[in-house]
């Protein structure tokens, strides 16, 4: 009987210590998610949402630190602005809410009933060999890049990656490098250019109205509101034109790398996985399914890592917290023709 009520005397005081260790860890944890609220200026509308948020902040901490303890990972995930959202809504805020199917459907159907700019690049280099092109290049080295921009809760990546793209080629042919307006885009291509706004769009109907528009505003004349309202444009002069656009042979990543030695690029890209949504350093490698792209990029540049590992570098219009200042690192040279997640499946670029 003594032992036996030393045996429960010994489990309880286990039970204790565990439940105390227990409660420890979620007052540390209470408060990483105070000083995270902080950093990001996150508030909520009552305790309620603050717990559900402190809940799923706790989820993606673990995921975190669960995905980062496995050895030989060539990338690195962190907490970031995005650590307080299911994967869903991460998805549904940031990647649009109209079909992706529907979207690059169309926009494919678009680009075969237009007539297009045949591949530039495509004989500029007469090999298809790595060796014939420069080892490596980036676009921000070469001051044709403007800082990493912030599409906040709206679907409107296309905007970002089509200005990107037009931002740099002005920069190149020109020597002028300007900050062009995304609101523009969102604004005045929902109707005649069947865009969706906050809700996904497409970069070849972007350079579209570019071209015919004869021009695009200036982020300081026409800034940015994470959001849809009335079209502008005709009281705002352009301030960069662009006179066509034309695409890459998809779903050949040498094609790309003509393409991206030349300017940067244009790009879909599935970015729907947690592991994206939480991606802070390293070369990524997925998962993630090619035909499914709910994302877009500009690709400014490539490489490869110290262990050999080629890769593109993408800016992404996510704010400079997420990820490398802004910017992801792709695994290069994959074996799925479509490239990894998808990024050689619709190239496309504007000609200034």
């Amino acid at each position: 009987m003594a032992a036996l009520l030393l045996l429960c005397a010994l489990a309880f005081g286990h039970a204790a210590a565990s439940s105390h260790v227990e409660g420890d860890g979620k007052h540390a944890m209470a408060e990483r998610h105070e000083r995270w609220m902080a950093e990001y200026g996150r508030s909520y509308r009552d305790e309620a949402e603050k717990q559900r948020r402190l809940d799923i902040f706790e989820q993606n901490v673990e995921y975190i630190d669960s995905f980062n303890r496995v050895e030989g990972r060539r990338y690195k995930l962190g907490i970031n602005q995005f650590t307080d959202l299911t994967n869903e809504e991460f998805n549904a805020a940031y990647h649009g809410h109209k079909s992706t199917a529907s979207i690059i459907g169309a926009a494919l159907q678009r680009a075969s009933a237009v007539p297009q700019t045949s591949f530039l690049y495509s004989s500029n280099v007469d090999s298809t060999a790595d060796q014939e092109l420069p080892s490596g290049m980036d676009w921000r080295k070469e001051g044709a890049v403007t800082p990493v921009k912030n599409q906040r809760g709206c679907g409107s990546c296309w905007a970002f990656t089509a200005v990107g793209a037009i931002e740099a080629a002005v920069k190149i042919k020109t020597g002028q490098l300007v900050s062009l307006s995304e609101q523009e885009l969102l604004d005045c291509t929902n109707t005649s250019f069947s865009d969706y706004g906050c809700q996904g769009g497409r970069m070849d109907t972007a350079f579209s109205y570019v071209v015919e528009r004869g021009g695009l505003a200036s982020e300081s004349a026409y800034p940015y509101k994470a959001a849809e309202d009335s079209c502008r444009s005709g009281n705002i002069p352009p301030a960069e034109k662009i006179h066509s656009f034309g695409y890459v042979t998809p779903n050949d990543e040498q094609q790309l790398l003509k393409a991206v030695a030349r300017q940067p690029i244009a790009v879909v890209f599935d970015g729907h996985d947690k592991s994206f949504q939480h991606y802070k350093s390293g070369v990524y490698t997925g998962p993630c399914i090619s035909f499914f792209t709910v994302h877009a990029l500009t690709i400014v540049g490539y490489g490869a890592s110290d262990d050999g590992t080629k890769y593109w570098t993408a800016k992404n219009s996510y704010g400079e917290s997420w990820g490398e200042g802004g910017y992801v690192r792709v695994q290069r040279d994959v074996q799925d023709p479509a490239g990894m997640c998808g990024i050689a499946t619709w190239p496309l670029y504007p000609i200034a």
